[in-house]
Protein backbone atom coordinates (compact mmCIF):
# COMPACT_ATOMS: atom_id res chain seq x y z
CA UNK A 1 0.00 0.00 0.00
CA UNK A 2 3.15 2.46 0.43
CA UNK A 3 4.06 1.88 -3.07
CA UNK A 4 2.66 4.68 -5.42
CA UNK A 5 2.26 2.60 -8.33
CA UNK A 6 0.32 -0.07 -6.43
CA UNK A 7 -1.48 2.52 -4.60
CA UNK A 8 -2.43 4.22 -8.20
CA UNK A 9 -2.98 0.91 -9.91
CA UNK A 10 -5.29 -0.19 -6.91
CA UNK A 11 -7.13 3.76 -7.52
CA UNK A 12 -7.50 2.98 -11.11
CA UNK A 13 -8.90 -0.64 -11.01
CA UNK A 14 -11.72 0.33 -8.05
CA UNK A 15 -12.52 3.26 -10.71
CA UNK A 16 -12.87 0.74 -13.55
CA UNK A 17 -14.97 -1.48 -11.26
CA UNK A 18 -17.37 0.98 -10.35
CA UNK A 19 -17.98 1.91 -14.33
CA UNK A 20 -18.72 -1.35 -15.27
CA UNK A 21 -20.65 -2.91 -12.11
CA UNK A 22 -22.18 0.37 -11.16
CA UNK A 23 -24.56 0.06 -8.62
CA UNK A 24 -24.42 -3.89 -8.82
CA UNK A 25 -20.69 -3.15 -6.99
CA UNK A 26 -21.32 -3.20 -3.37
CA UNK A 27 -17.36 -3.68 -1.94
CA UNK A 28 -13.87 -4.00 -2.45
CA UNK A 29 -11.15 -5.34 0.31
CA UNK A 30 -7.50 -5.63 -0.16
CA UNK A 31 -6.91 -8.77 2.12
CA UNK A 32 -3.68 -10.87 2.98
CA UNK A 33 0.28 -9.54 3.54
CA UNK A 34 -0.46 -6.33 2.03
CA UNK A 35 -3.04 -5.76 4.56
CA UNK A 36 -1.83 -7.36 7.45
CA UNK A 37 1.66 -5.26 6.94
CA UNK A 38 3.44 -8.66 6.12
CA UNK A 39 3.97 -8.08 2.75
CA UNK A 40 7.18 -8.52 0.46
CA UNK A 41 7.83 -6.79 -2.25
CA UNK A 42 7.87 -8.69 -5.47
CA UNK A 43 7.27 -11.99 -3.85
CA UNK A 44 3.78 -11.33 -1.73
CA UNK A 45 0.37 -10.67 -4.00
CA UNK A 46 -2.28 -8.30 -3.50
CA UNK A 47 -5.15 -9.90 -3.02
CA UNK A 48 -8.58 -8.66 -3.76
CA UNK A 49 -12.47 -9.70 -2.82
CA UNK A 50 -15.19 -8.25 -4.77
CA UNK A 51 -18.55 -8.18 -3.40
CA UNK A 52 -21.59 -7.71 -5.76
CA UNK A 53 -25.26 -7.70 -5.05
CA UNK A 54 -25.53 -10.46 -7.52
CA UNK A 55 -23.13 -12.64 -10.02
CA UNK A 56 -24.30 -13.60 -13.36
CA UNK A 57 -21.84 -14.53 -16.19
CA UNK A 58 -22.32 -11.09 -17.76
CA UNK A 59 -21.02 -9.39 -14.53
CA UNK A 60 -17.33 -11.41 -15.11
CA UNK A 61 -17.44 -10.83 -18.75
CA UNK A 62 -17.68 -7.15 -18.45
CA UNK A 63 -15.05 -7.48 -15.31
CA UNK A 64 -12.62 -8.71 -17.86
CA UNK A 65 -11.67 -5.33 -19.55
CA UNK A 66 -10.86 -3.69 -15.94
CA UNK A 67 -8.59 -7.10 -14.77
CA UNK A 68 -6.49 -6.55 -18.03
CA UNK A 69 -4.36 -4.13 -16.50
CA UNK A 70 -4.40 -5.30 -13.14
CA UNK A 71 -3.51 -8.78 -14.71
CA UNK A 72 -0.34 -7.16 -16.31
CA UNK A 73 1.04 -5.59 -13.49
CA UNK A 74 1.58 -9.37 -11.86
CA UNK A 75 -1.34 -9.60 -9.27
CA UNK A 76 -3.73 -12.44 -9.45
CA UNK A 77 -7.61 -12.16 -10.28
CA UNK A 78 -9.71 -11.14 -7.75
CA UNK A 79 -12.35 -13.41 -5.96
CA UNK A 80 -16.11 -12.63 -6.13
CA UNK A 81 -18.62 -13.13 -3.82
CA UNK A 82 -22.18 -12.12 -3.80
CA UNK A 83 -22.85 -10.19 -0.42
CA UNK A 84 -25.00 -13.29 0.60
CA UNK A 85 -22.80 -15.94 -0.55
CA UNK A 86 -19.94 -14.45 2.10
CA UNK A 87 -22.53 -15.12 4.81
CA UNK A 88 -23.59 -18.33 3.25
CA UNK A 89 -19.77 -19.71 2.96
CA UNK A 90 -18.34 -18.86 6.21
CA UNK A 91 -18.98 -22.99 6.86
CA UNK A 92 -17.06 -24.05 4.46
CA UNK A 93 -14.47 -21.51 4.31
CA UNK A 94 -13.38 -20.10 7.68
CA UNK A 95 -9.82 -20.13 7.75
CA UNK A 96 -9.81 -17.83 4.41
CA UNK A 97 -13.10 -15.50 6.50
CA UNK A 98 -10.76 -15.89 9.53
CA UNK A 99 -7.73 -14.13 7.46
CA UNK A 100 -9.83 -11.71 5.73
CA UNK A 101 -11.71 -10.76 8.80
CA UNK A 102 -8.35 -9.88 10.88
CA UNK A 103 -6.26 -8.64 8.07
CA UNK A 104 -8.77 -6.06 5.25
CA UNK A 105 -8.59 -2.95 4.04
CA UNK A 106 -12.03 -1.98 2.89
CA UNK A 107 -11.13 0.05 -0.37
CA UNK A 108 -14.26 0.64 -1.03
CA UNK A 109 -17.95 0.51 -0.36
CA UNK A 110 -19.18 -1.33 2.64
CA UNK A 111 -17.38 -3.70 5.11
CA UNK A 112 -18.52 -7.05 3.55
CA UNK A 113 -17.70 -9.31 6.94
CA UNK A 114 -20.26 -7.26 9.44
CA UNK A 115 -22.63 -9.73 9.16
CA UNK A 116 -20.70 -13.27 8.62
CA UNK A 117 -20.57 -15.71 11.78
CA UNK A 118 -17.47 -18.50 11.84
CA UNK A 119 -17.33 -21.35 13.54
CA UNK A 120 -14.63 -23.07 15.13
CA UNK A 121 -15.86 -26.68 15.02
CA UNK A 122 -15.81 -26.01 10.81
CA UNK A 123 -12.06 -24.04 11.61
CA UNK A 124 -11.09 -26.81 13.72
CA UNK A 125 -11.86 -29.56 10.45
CA UNK A 126 -10.74 -27.10 7.97
CA UNK A 127 -7.32 -26.40 9.63
CA UNK A 128 -7.05 -30.33 10.11
CA UNK A 129 -7.61 -31.30 6.06
CA UNK A 130 -5.74 -27.61 5.00
CA UNK A 131 -2.76 -28.96 7.12
CA UNK A 132 -2.67 -32.51 6.21
CA UNK A 133 -2.64 -31.74 2.60
CA UNK A 134 0.06 -29.37 2.81
CA UNK A 135 2.39 -31.91 5.09
CA UNK A 136 1.78 -34.32 2.50
CA UNK A 137 2.29 -31.90 -0.16
CA UNK A 138 5.97 -30.84 1.41
CA UNK A 139 7.05 -34.30 1.45
CA UNK A 140 6.55 -34.64 -1.82
CA UNK A 141 8.16 -31.55 -2.96
CA UNK A 142 11.04 -32.53 -0.79
CA UNK A 143 12.30 -35.69 -2.77
CA UNK A 144 13.98 -33.96 -5.36
CA UNK A 145 14.46 -30.50 -2.92
CA UNK A 146 16.74 -32.36 -0.87
CA UNK A 147 19.47 -32.56 -3.00
CA UNK A 148 19.93 -28.73 -3.50
CA UNK A 149 20.55 -26.30 -1.08
CA UNK A 150 19.15 -23.77 -3.06
CA UNK A 151 15.28 -25.74 -3.76
CA UNK A 152 15.42 -26.94 -0.07
CA UNK A 153 15.59 -23.35 1.32
CA UNK A 154 13.06 -22.04 -1.35
CA UNK A 155 10.73 -24.78 -0.13
CA UNK A 156 10.88 -24.50 3.35
CA UNK A 157 10.20 -20.65 2.90
CA UNK A 158 7.42 -20.77 1.00
CA UNK A 159 5.67 -23.53 2.93
CA UNK A 160 6.24 -21.73 6.39
CA UNK A 161 4.15 -18.99 4.99
CA UNK A 162 1.31 -20.96 3.97
CA UNK A 163 1.31 -22.60 7.16
CA UNK A 164 1.69 -19.39 8.91
CA UNK A 165 -1.56 -18.40 7.66
CA UNK A 166 -2.93 -22.27 9.18
CA UNK A 167 -1.43 -21.53 12.36
CA UNK A 168 -3.66 -18.54 13.00
CA UNK A 169 -6.17 -21.03 12.72
CA UNK A 170 -4.67 -23.17 15.66
CA UNK A 171 -4.45 -19.83 17.54
CA UNK A 172 -8.16 -19.04 17.34
CA UNK A 173 -9.16 -22.27 18.26
CA UNK A 174 -7.35 -22.47 21.58
CA UNK A 175 -8.43 -19.15 22.51
CA UNK A 176 -5.97 -16.59 21.34
CA UNK A 177 -5.50 -13.98 19.34
CA UNK A 178 -3.83 -14.56 16.25
CA UNK A 179 -1.08 -12.09 15.16
CA UNK A 180 -1.28 -10.62 11.72
CA UNK A 181 2.11 -10.89 10.77
CA UNK A 182 3.21 -14.24 9.62
CA UNK A 183 6.27 -14.68 11.69
CA UNK A 184 4.30 -13.42 14.94
CA UNK A 185 1.63 -15.94 14.22
CA UNK A 186 4.45 -18.44 13.82
CA UNK A 187 6.44 -17.52 16.86
CA UNK A 188 3.04 -17.26 19.15
CA UNK A 189 2.03 -21.02 17.80
CA UNK A 190 5.60 -22.11 18.69
CA UNK A 191 5.42 -21.06 21.94
CA UNK A 192 1.71 -21.94 22.77
CA UNK A 193 2.36 -25.25 22.12
CA UNK A 194 6.19 -25.22 23.54
CA UNK A 195 7.47 -26.14 20.04
CA UNK A 196 11.25 -26.14 19.28
CA UNK A 197 11.50 -22.19 17.43
CA UNK A 198 14.62 -22.77 15.84
CA UNK A 199 13.88 -24.42 12.44
CA UNK A 200 10.87 -21.84 12.46
CA UNK A 201 13.91 -18.83 13.14
CA UNK A 202 16.23 -19.99 10.45
CA UNK A 203 13.71 -20.66 7.58
CA UNK A 204 12.54 -16.94 8.83
CA UNK A 205 16.52 -15.81 8.26
CA UNK A 206 16.14 -17.00 4.24
CA UNK A 207 13.50 -14.82 3.76
CA UNK A 208 14.67 -11.68 5.42
CA UNK A 209 18.76 -11.72 5.65
CA UNK A 210 19.48 -14.40 2.76
CA UNK A 211 21.46 -16.09 5.55
CA UNK A 212 21.11 -19.79 3.81
CA UNK A 213 22.75 -23.11 4.96
CA UNK A 214 26.08 -23.50 4.08
CA UNK A 215 26.02 -27.29 3.19
CA UNK A 216 22.93 -30.07 1.68
CA UNK A 217 23.41 -31.89 5.54
CA UNK A 218 22.40 -28.65 7.17
CA UNK A 219 20.05 -27.89 4.92
CA UNK A 220 18.17 -31.09 5.34
CA UNK A 221 18.59 -31.23 9.27
CA UNK A 222 16.88 -27.61 9.09
CA UNK A 223 14.20 -29.27 7.00
CA UNK A 224 13.75 -32.45 9.16
CA UNK A 225 13.55 -30.56 12.64
CA UNK A 226 10.82 -27.94 10.59
CA UNK A 227 9.02 -30.68 9.39
CA UNK A 228 8.68 -32.30 12.83
CA UNK A 229 7.44 -28.89 14.16
CA UNK A 230 4.74 -29.21 11.51
CA UNK A 231 3.63 -32.90 12.33
CA UNK A 232 3.29 -31.82 16.36
CA UNK A 233 0.99 -28.90 15.25
CA UNK A 234 -1.39 -31.45 13.42
CA UNK A 235 -1.14 -33.75 16.30
CA UNK A 236 -2.79 -31.10 18.60
CA UNK A 237 -5.27 -30.46 16.16
CA UNK A 238 -6.17 -33.86 15.92
CA UNK A 239 -6.85 -34.34 19.72
CA UNK A 240 -8.71 -31.25 19.60
CA UNK A 241 -11.18 -33.29 17.87
CA UNK A 242 -12.13 -35.46 21.22
CA UNK A 243 -12.81 -32.37 22.71
CA UNK A 244 -15.72 -30.42 20.14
Amino acid sequence: MTKTVVQEALNHLIEDLRATHGDNLSSVVLYGSAAAGDHIELRSDYNLLIALHRIAPEDLRQAQAPMREWQRLGHPLPVYFTVEELSDAADVFPIEFYQMENARIVLFGSDPFTFVKLSNTNLRHQAEYELRSKLIQLRRLYIPASVSVEKLCDLMSDSLASFAALFRAVLILHGEEAPVAKPDCVRATAQLLKLNPEPFERIFEFRSAGSFPETEKEANEIFGAYMDQVEQVIEVVDEMDNRT
